[in-house]
């Protein structure tokens, strides 16, 4: 009697399949509106300090042709981010004034940076900002 292999029934997977459709990212439309109501994402670079002089510092850097990424390895405090890089980012997922600023500035280039000059104040500190991309 203690040899019934067939009544283990842990042993037979038959019921798994139906859990596989919420899986499938195509079964879930209610995604669509949310990404239909921003206007744009944007990929950010930022370089924040929290002292006014060090953010002027960093600046100055900038406005004498050092690139933005070396600036933000050197002057940035944000310890979380590596150069400055903040990813794609959506309306509403930033800080009001960080986020007025953002969106109004144009896409850099590599030949043309642009950045927010004067840096910009928030709770977290100054921040230096930089649009690389936009879809």
């Amino acid at each position: 009697p203690q040899d019934t292999p067939q009544d283990t029934p842990q042993d037979t997977p038959q019921d798994t399949p139906q859990d596989t459709p919420q899986d499938t990212p195509q079964d879930t439309p209610q995604d669509t509106p949310h990404t239909l109501h921003t206007l744009h994402t944007h990929t950010h670079t930022h370089i924040l300090c929290e002292k006014h002089g060090k953010v002027m510092e960093a600046m100055e850097k900038l406005k004498s042709g050092v690139r933005f990424s070396e600036v933000a390895a050197q002057y940035s405090e944000d310890k979380a981010r590596q150069g400055g890089d903040l990813g794609w980012m959506t309306r509403g997922s930033m800080v009001g004034p960080f986020q007025e600023a953002a969106f109004a500035l144009t896409v850099s280039t590599m030949d043309k940076p642009v950045y927010t000059d004067p840096p910009v104040k928030t709770k977290f500190g100054y921040h230096i900002i930089m649009v690389e991309g936009r879809k």
